[in-house]
């Protein structure tokens, strides 16, 4: 398998995942079908849009149709069976799955444009966060990404861990990969053991 079609591979899961929570939460708020296919592509494709014209690059769904399909297709299936998606406490392990993939796949596509460091990991997390982001704020939810739990910061540390591991002369998909995993399973411990980032307690006197 080439390093191009696995990374393919990354970006069309990641979409599909993130476009069924999107559409999860578009059902829960009772939207109809039109509405929830249009909240399904908000973090399918939102952080990747972004990261796009950050980098003056083409946007990536212009040519690759293949991923509004999934996108729309996913929203479709949030809609008619949302109870099946439920039974894997859908929301935030979809969610988390979905990070874990555009993380790496954002840091992927930063990379193979010659930037470093830097550059990769701020392109990984706004892959991974933005659209996201955009899905909580349009349907008046508090967003993940502003939550006290490891959220953003996962979605960086995996994009570090692909950019190190490349650099070190590892293959795309070991790069990937590593990344990924790293990003899910801080995910699933946040989850788990409900950990949260220090918050800020606040200081009357300084406001």
């Amino acid at each position: 398998m080439s390093p191009e079609l696995f990374i393919d591979i990354y970006d069309w899961i990641g979409v599909f995942v993130f476009a069924v929570s999107g559409g999860l939460m578009a059902v829960r708020q009772r939207m109809d079908i039109f509405g929830v296919v249009v909240i399904s592509l908000l973090p399918a494709i939102g952080g990747g849009t972004l990261r796009d014209v950050l980098l003056g690059e083409p946007v990536f769904w212009l040519s690759d149709q293949v991923s509004l399909l999934i996108a729309s297709s996913a929203g479709v299936a949030a809609f008619l069976a949302p109870r099946f998606w439920t039974k894997f406490k859908s929301l935030r392990w979809l969610d988390s799955a979905g990070l874990a993939l555009f993380a790496v796949v954002g840091a992927s596509k930063a990379a193979s444009l010659g930037y470093g460091f830097v550059i990769c990991t701020i392109m990984g997390t706004i892959t991974a966060t933005a659209g996201g982001l955009l899905r909580d704020v349009v349907c008046n939810e508090t967003p993940m990404l502003l939550k006290a739990d490891i959220y953003a910061t996962a979605a960086f540390l995996g994009a570090a861990v692909y950019f190190v591991t490349r650099q070190y002369g590892y293959s795309e998909p070991i790069s990937l990969t590593a990344g990924a995993s790293l990003v899910f399973l801080l995910r699933a411990v946040t989850i788990i053991y409900k950990l949260n980032l220090p918050a800020s307690k606040g200081d009357e006197g300084a406001i």
